[in-house]
């Protein structure tokens, strides 16, 4: 039996779920060639979530995280897509753009399941990126398949942070235990760090202590991200930084905001990526989106 390893943060709210009907579920997407999102909002409610955008053609009163669609009929749809395109048409498939695919409502809905066994089956090169350790369900699907691998986001080895910057994602820990694990199950696997927060998560202490851990990892690629200005990001973050961590407030917003020190800034970053990496020991290829 597998167990799956998993913690607690302090929660929001419980969101509202509502089950709808989709009528495509495979889209073209810049990440992969297609994406798969089986659900239309996150109960994992990131500060710094891009995918907030999503809040104006759906439930536009309400803020990001109370939300989640969980389009019920995700895996008919996506069968008969894929028959439409001869199942075998291949091509790379990135789970999920918008949402995250193994979000709470998952552990009821299994969606997400579904659709990637459909997807491997039919030899797509699928590419999942989680913040969540019931990926681990789906070990059995993703493990010793050349077509599929496990991205794990993590922008910080405190949970003290992630407490309120991920509120509803599982700990830091229980990520890289997750890691751990798909490694051991012939996954393969990879981390996205970031978006990091200008000094708050972009330091060379906070760097150097979650790439010590991922060096421990037989990852295949590391990508390190900065925080983005996307629609409606600014104002979340802004208010959860006013609350938490004030000291970094201006910084975020010079750097976001003004166009000098934000190049100024994404040089600088890439030198303290550099060096946390080089004392931590972390050796996979390493791909800085800045």
């Amino acid at each position: 039996m597998l167990v799956i390893v998993t913690t607690t943060q302090k929660r929001m709210d419980a969101p509202t779920v509502r089950q709808v009907q989709c009528k495509s579920i495979l889209g073209e997407s810049g990440i992969c060639d297609f994406a798969v999102n089986c659900y239309t909002g996150c109960e994992h409610a990131c500060t710094y979530c891009y995918a907030r955008f999503m809040g104006r053609f759906h439930h536009a009163d309400k803020p990001w995280g109370s939300f989640v669609d969980a389009k019920v009929n995700a895996p008919e749809v996506l069968e008969r897509q894929l028959q439409r395109r001869g199942l075998f048409g291949g091509g790379s498939v990135f789970m999920s753009s918008v949402c995250d695919a193994y979000q709470p409502a998952e552990r009821e809905f299994g969606l997400t399941r579904r659709c990637l066994e459909l997807l491997v089956q039919a030899g797509y090169n699928v590419h999942v990126q989680t913040k969540s350790a019931l990926v681990q369900r789906d070990f059995d699907l993703l493990g010793g398949r050349e077509n599929a691998s496990l991205c794990m986001t993590l922008a910080s080895a405190d949970a003290a942070v992630t407490a309120w910057t991920e509120p509803n994602a599982s700990p830091p820990q229980d990520r890289i235990e997750t890691l751990k694990l798909a490694a051991k199950a012939g996954v393969q696997i990879k981390a996205f760090v970031g978006p990091l927060l200008p000094g708050l998560t972009d330091t060379q202490e906070s760097l150097e202590a979650l790439f010590a851990q991922l060096a421990k990892l037989p990852l295949a690629e590391v990508y390190v991200d900065r925080l983005n200005l996307r629609w409606g990001v600014w104002p979340a973050v802004s208010h959860a930084l006013a609350r938490f961590a004030p000291h970094a407030l201006a910084a975020t917003k010079a750097m976001l905001f003004s166009a000098s020190p934000s190049r100024s800034y994404n040089r600088s970053l890439r030198v303290t990526v550099r060096q946390a990496a080089e004392k931590a020991g972390l050796k996979a290829p390493m791909n800085m989106v800045l």
